[in-house]
């Protein structure tokens, strides 16, 4: 029996996907597991994967094409099986929607007193407008941090046209079309709203000074259909490509997507494609080797001119995309969510006895911050309200603990995740908190690696601070401070000694956690750092 494939929901905010690409027809056979399409989301694109046999007889939404959420997406049933009941049920709806869309677009076209036609009429045959991307939910603007093409170059499919900084990270940005750069919207160092031009590329001599001022005021009415000018994004990361490097990888975007994902140096790889491209089968079979060599993270531009006194001279540093949004948000969040401060003194006595044993064996070494991600994560489990957040007109409980470990860098603060959390032993922690914490720093984060925490840590403990508050990191209810073990005197059994003391601060969300739930919370978490052995229970 036939089964009708909606569009999925692949992140709390989306309200429609894009298919960017079929990997199926239809009349082609389907597998359980075969990847039918790359959705692109309002995050990121992602693999979308069959979860029955069958054969492909319908396709709701064409390549490059939009579809809101639980709309038909596509039919899979036995060959030749009558589906014109299924179609023409979802059909009209789907029309429904198309055609409101449709009639949207064309009222801000009217409003605008410009029309799609006379705003195509002026790109010249050939052009293609490249406009700032939304490389991330809370993204309004884009800086170019740096131009590899200049004006006049060359440049083919897949070539990296610029490094965009968003508020998250610096990311490359790579051409999907064959041309030349006739015109750059934003000069390096400059930012730009989302949407507006970034590059037009064409034919080389093609005049093209107009075209920027039409597609900078009516960038509101072009249709969603119609924006394939965007370049496909490619996260920056450590292991993938280098930007700073000229050479090219031949690797098809799945492959790509994948070596991502899984940390793979493909430089590294050995294509098995045509031509040596690196294809998906060779990120499957890819074997690590017994000891990876260290990757150097990619050179970036500085993310804040270093300051020095000069006596009587007053001086000025323009604010980052990251140092903006972190103000922005910090500020959304201290005064919209009624915050309350909870704190506690831990006794570390056997928590370092139990870092000493765990640090002797061969290849392991832990740190303290260690050891209290792993504790709270579990202490998570045990009081999932406190991994909750607030949504308005109602409290969401999350089904995963995604820990957020706040990391320095020069230009602020950012916050990367450890995904399952409570599911990670501590030697898992430990690689993992140095490896983001190492690439923060050089802003070789992908943004994906800073999406969907539960709940944060703060430690400042490595610089002597004893005790502090922190603001929650929305949409989180919670956020953990930590400070210095420090030997001072307590009493123990009746008597005065020395012992090591760490103070914790928990900021809540009154909406979300209540006082006695927080202190329910600190007071598992207590147990599990007072007596570490607990945590094997």
């Amino acid at each position: 029996m036939a089964e009708v494939i909606t569009m999925p929901r692949l992140s709390d905010t989306m309200t429609e996907g894009k298919v960017a690409k079929w990997h199926k027809k239809v009349g082609d056979t389907v597998k359980e597991g075969d990847i039918l399409a790359e959705i692109e989301t309002d995050k990121a694109v992602q693999d979308f994967e069959s979860e029955m046999n069958g054969t492909l007889l319908y396709v709701g939404v064409e390549e490059g094409n939009a579809a809101a959420v639980d709309s038909v997406l596509a039919i899979i049933g036995n060959e030749g099986e009558d589906i014109s009941g299924l179609t023409g049920g979802a059909a009209a709806p789907s029309a429904s929607v198309s055609e409101e869309k449709k009639s949207e677009e064309e009222n801000k076209t009217e409003n605008n007193a410009t029309s799609v036609e006379q705003t195509s009429a002026e790109v010249p045959a050939g052009v293609e407008v490249i406009t700032m991307p939304r490389l991330s939910d809370t993204m309004t603007e884009g800086k170019v941090a740096k131009w590899h093409k200049n004006v006049g170059d060359t440049v083919k499919e897949g070539d990296l046209l610029a490094e965009i900084e968003t508020d998250k990270a610096v990311q490359d940005f790579e051409s999907e079309f064959n041309g030349v750069l006739l015109k750059q919207g934003v000069e390096e160092g400059g930012a730009a709203p989302v949407d507006s031009v970034l590059a037009i590329i064409g034919p080389e001599g093609t005049d093209v000074s107009g075209v920027g001022a039409a597609k900078t005021e009516t960038k509101s009415a072009e249709k969603p259909a119609e924006q394939k000018t965007e370049a496909k994004v490619e996260e920056k990361a450590a292991p993938a490509v280098s930007s700073s490097s000229s050479e090219r990888v031949a690797i098809s975007p799945l492959a790509k997507k994948m070596a991502e994902d899984k940390g793979v140096d493909i430089h590294s790889l050995q294509g098995s494609g045509e031509n040596g491209r690196i294809v998906k089968k060779d990120i499957e079979n890819y074997q690590p080797s017994a000891k990876p060599a260290a990757s150097a993270p990619s050179a970036s531009p500085a993310a804040q001119v270093a300051v020095s006194f000069v006596q009587g001279e007053d001086t000025e540093t323009p604010n980052s995309q990251v140092r903006s949004i972190i103000a922005k948000r910090l500020a959304e969040s201290k005064f919209t969510a009624p915050h309350y401060y909870l704190m506690v003194e831990i006794n570390m006595d056997k928590a370092i006895e139990a870092r000493k044993e765990i640090n002797s064996l061969p290849d392991t070494k832990i740190s303290f911050n260690d050891m209290i991600i792993k504790a709270t994560a579990v202490a998570l489990r045990k009081h999932p309200q406190v991994n909750s957040s607030w949504a308005g007109d109602k409290i969401i409980h999350r089904g995963n603990i995604n820990i957020g470990v706040a990391v320095a860098i020069p230009d602020g603060l950012v916050v990367p995740v450890l995904k399952n959390t409570d599911q990670m032993n501590y030697t898992q922690i430990s690689a993992a908190v140095k490896d983001m914490a190492g690439r923060a720093k050089s802003k070789g984060l992908k943004a994906n690696e800073m999406e969907g925490s539960t709940f944060s840590i703060s430690n400042l403990g490595m610089f002597g601070i004893e005790t502090f508050t922190s603001i929650i990191n929305q949409p989180n209810s919670a956020i953990l401070s930590v400070g210095a073990i420090i030997e001072k005197p307590i009493v123990k059994d009746g008597q005065i000694v020395v012992g090591n003391i760490m103070k914790l601060s928990l900021a809540c969300d009154h909406r979300v956690v209540d006082g006695a739930t927080g202190a329910q919370f600190l007071q598992t978490l207590k147990t599990y750092l007072e007596s570490p052995l607990t945590l094997l229970l």
